[in-house]
């Protein structure tokens, strides 16, 4: 089948043929035989046979393009050297079909006349399969996601075509047991359809670029799997505790059976968990698919004393239960499977205030985390997947949020081991909220990439809560069209209809809320404001606006000749709509710090205007728990390399914002209110903690001390408490500093925040608020922080080996008369600073003769230099310590 065989009411895509080469597959019996290297690909405008030709022996790909699926076409292209690196500089521009506004959102534009991503592009490889067919055996084929539409071939026939494989999120499984060659090559063919404006695909909305394919071709994983006549599929357990002492659990096993026979088959479900068997007869018709339940009631051994119970992390342990179960027929293994998960119940509220809020095992839980997206082309790797949930859980967050960039398997079970809770749902601003537009087939495909994903992420310890929709909740019809296919896929945990604050027509309040700021406020704002995104509700997308990358990410992403001044460059790698330009943002660092003086000078003084900011946002939040009951930053990582909305860079890189978030959601963290000048301690375990002290001590410019206090302080579970109330100071000097320090009985630190403040405060102007951020009328005025005389600190530093990384413990000292302002450490191998890498805290201040040591866990590649330590900061000599 042609691209010209595809029809709908909108000009045609560009369609990739996905030819995929495979080498033998082991024999059957094996659970999962990939199909990831080998394939060539290459644009049908430049093949003129179809699909049952381009998928038997006699046709011949060349010129055709090498890549391994997981693939989009730009991502293979790019791969091959075709084009430039598009996260470099403007390189993107030069790519074909880029004739779009970049911050611009591309899946709302038709595809340029003349971009080569218009037409199909084909998939193509070969594989080998052992000799001779066994009997009452099937073959599936798999693919994991394709974006968007798909016409496939095996072996000169077709066994599905554009009109039944559409849609971004569903996964397919096709049966070639009669079309497979055994003992021969066989040929898959696969052409695949770029998303149009009116299709449910997959959009960036206004974080960056779309590349011009769309994200076209097979972006998940395409595999074989070999079954008796019935296979096993989708197992869950969903997890029921009693309350409060979690002392008992009651446990409900669910499978999918589906049967490849053209006769009705017996046979016997078998599970087994730890020690715990279960199993039942079943039967099936001939082709029939059914679920299977096992149920405490009538198989009392489901009900678990004493159940290792699954937490997130901080709060607990995250033990995780082996499931095995299989289908026997006549005695012979059929299929099986086998999961691990978690004994957890997840469940909400709307509070007194109308809120949603969140519990875990009967606990309360304040959500703190941010928004997760994938890279630009749709590459990842498990290693970066497990690195940026580490840095989740490293930054003391414990959820991330998946707006409709719905994650793999594999980063699902990170997050249940890791105890990351997974927030999840569809996307805004593009076909799947312009429902009024929606024909019978985008019912369809919603309904069934809906149960595609929900199939798979019902059985993670790690999943939250799935949204309906994002900026806007579904109308009734295609509300109730989502709850009927959760309900009937016994979805485990709360629903809500939406991120934002809109009322749904059949489940009204959300108990969220989604009213900004997207753009830099103040650190007063948080607690100041009480009408948009201020400390109070479920925020779930809100941030400080622009988080400028380190310098080195800079200079990595930018050309020499565009690091300084700001230009069209750096414009060119924020966002789109209102987010083009850091103007906000650098209008507020000139006024608050001084006019930058070049490029180290802005970059020194972003990280430290990014770290006030995001750190007040965080601890507001937590001082108004449970009156506020999450926030999400908006966001937690970037798809390509951007100045705007992350935690940390596109190079994995952590600023000042990282440490930031970091120091704000420490489990047990003093901190100071900036609307009424109280000093708190925050507890997120839920135990308490007596016999604390706390520190107060306020320091002129000159670091002469103008007030200190201390005070005993228990906190109790899951709390906050106030400890004192700094009085008014006669005398401060315009910028002075704060330093917060919580002890145990021991007197062993167990938190200690720094802040500098200001006599001349930040003036919010209501009456000029927007939806995306409210401005300042007048700034505060650090300014004399410039005037900090430059400090050589002393250090040292110990690598040490562990199993499976490397610890650097540096030891810094500041032995001047001087405050040793945002000290920066580094681990760096030759000239390469060492990433990912896990600090106990960086962007820190010395005062004069303070000493610390701090360390580092990170993982030296291979035959790289031996690594040594380098010290730098806002008024820092810049050393390297060996």
């Amino acid at each position: 089948m042609t691209c010209a065989s595809y029809s709908k009411t909108v000009p045609l895509p560009f369609v990739v043929l996905i030819i995929i080469v495979m080498t033998a597959v082991p024999a059957f019996g094996q659970k999962r035989s990939p199909l990831k290297n080998g394939w060539m690909i290459q644009s049908s405008a430049e093949v003129k046979q179809a699909g049952e030709i381009i998928s038997t022996p006699q046709f011949q790909p060349t010129g055709w393009y090498r890549t391994s699926v997981p693939s989009t076409v730009v991502a293979a292209l790019v791969q091959n050297k075709v084009y430039p690196d598009p996260h470099f500089g403007m390189n993107i521009r030069q790519m074909p079909g880029v004739k779009y506004n970049v911050g611009q959102n591309f899946s709302n534009v038709e595809m340029p006349e003349d971009s080569p991503f218009r037409s199909s592009w084909w998939y193509r490889t070969e594989f080998g399969l052992p000799g001779g067919a066994e009997p009452d055996r099937a073959l599936w084929l798999h693919f994991d996601g394709i974006n968007f539409r798909a016409n496939i071939w095996l072996n000169g026939q077709q066994i599905a075509d554009s009109k039944n494989v559409a849609g971004s999120f569903r996964t397919y499984q096709f049966d070639i047991s009669k079309i497979a060659s055994f003992g021969q090559k066989n040929i898959l063919a696969v052409e695949v359809f770029a998303p149009t404006p009116r299709d449910l695909g997959i959009t960036f909305v206004d974080w960056n670029p779309a590349p011009p394919d769309k994200m076209m071709g097979l972006f998940r994983d395409v595999y074989l799997t070999s079954t008796g006549p019935v296979s096993v599929r989708y197992p869950q357990v969903v997890s029921r505790l009693e309350m409060p002492l979690l002392a008992k659990a009651r446990l409900k096993v669910n499978v999918e059976l589906r049967s490849a026979a053209d006769k009705p088959v017996k046979g016997v479900l078998k599970g087994v968990i730890e020690k715990i068997e279960f199993s039942q007869p079943v039967e099936l018709a001939a082709g029939e698919t059914k679920t299977v339940s096992f149920e405490d009631a009538a198989f009392p051994q489901l009900v678990l004393s004493n159940p290792k119970v699954w937490w997130p992390a901080q709060l607990g342990a995250q033990p995780l239960y082996p499931l095995s179960v299989q289908f026997l027929v006549d005695g012979k293994l059929s299929d099986s499977q086998s999961i691990r998960f978690g004994i957890r119940e997840i469940t909400s509220e709307l509070n007194q205030e109308g809120y949603t809020l969140f519990k875990i095992n009967g606990q309360k839980i304040l959500i703190r985390g941010a928004g997760y997206t994938p890279e630009m082309l749709l590459r990842s790797s498990p290693e970066r997947q497990e690195a940026e949930i580490a840095y989740v859980k490293h930054m003391n967050l414990n959820t991330i949020r998946l707006e409709g960039k719905l994650e793999d398997d594999h980063f699902l079970e990170t997050c249940d081991r890791e105890g990351i809770l997974v927030m999840v749902g569809w996307c805004c601003c593009d076909h799947w909220e312009r429902w009024k537009d929606w024909e019978d087939e985008d019912y369809r495909v919603a309904a069934e990439s809906l149960e595609s994903q929900i199939r798979r992420l019902r059985s993670h310890a790690s999943t939250l809560v799935w949204l309906n929709g994002s900026d806007n909740p579904p109308p009734a019809k295609v509300e109730q069209m989502y709850l009927d296919i959760l309900k009937k896929l016994e979805w485990p945990n709360p629903v809500i209809s939406s991120a934002t604050q809109k009322k749904a027509e059949l489940t009204g309040p959300s108990g969220v809320k989604m009213s900004g700021p997207y753009e830099y406020v103040p650190a007063s704002y948080w607690l100041e404001d009480k009408k948009n995104g201020g400390a109070f509700s479920f925020a779930t997308e809100i941030s400080p606006g622009p988080s400028v990358p380190p310098v080195e990410s800079i200079r990595a992403m930018l050309p020499a000749e565009h690091l300084w001044p700001i230009d069209e460059y750096w414009s060119f790698h924020c966002g789109g709509g209102q987010f083009k330009t850091l103007d906000v943002f650098t209008a507020a660092l000139n006024a608050r710090f001084g006019t930058a003086k070049g490029l180290e000078d802005y970059v020194n003084k972003a990280q430290a205007l990014a770290y006030e900011s995001h750190r007040a946002m965080f601890e507001g939040y937590a001082r108004n728990k449970y009156v506020s009951t999450g926030v999400i930053q908006w966001m937690q990582n970037n798809a390509w390399p951007s100045m705007i909305w992350h935690l940390y860079d596109f190079y994995l890189r952590p600023g000042g914002t990282y440490f930031a978030a970091k120091m704000a959601c420490e489990p047990l963290h003093i901190q100071y209110s900036y609307d009424d000048r109280s000093i708190v301690v925050a507890n997120s375990f839920y135990t308490p903690f007596k016999g604390l002290k706390a520190t107060a001590q306020v320091l002129n410019f000159d670091l002469k001390e103008k007030f200190s206090k201390t005070a005993d302080v228990s906190v109790d579970p899951d709390s906050i408490a106030r400890v004192f109330t700094l009085p008014e100071i006669a005398d401060l000097s315009t910028t002075h500093f704060l330093r917060l320090t919580l002890t145990d009985a021991k007197g062993q630190v167990r938190s200690s925040n720094f802040y500098w403040l200001s006599t001349k405060p930040d003036v919010l102007d209501q009456s000029k608020a927007k939806w995306y951020y409210t401005p300042c009328s007048s700034y505060a005025d650090f300014t004399a922080l410039e005037s900090l005389p430059e400090v050589q600190l002393k250090g040292a530093v110990r690598f040490e080996t562990q199993k499976d990384s490397q610890l650097a413990r540096v030891t810094v000292q500041n032995p001047s008369n001087s405050l040793a302002f945002m000290v920066r450490l580094q681990v760096v191998s030759g000239e390469q600073e060492i990433l990912p890498v896990f600090w106990d805290d960086n962007y820190f201040s010395l005062l004069p003769g303070e000493k610390r040591v701090v360390t580092a866990s990170l993982k030296p590649p291979r035959g790289a230099a031996k690594p040594k330590a380098v010290i730098s900061g806002w008024n820092i000599a810049r050393q390297e310590v060996k």
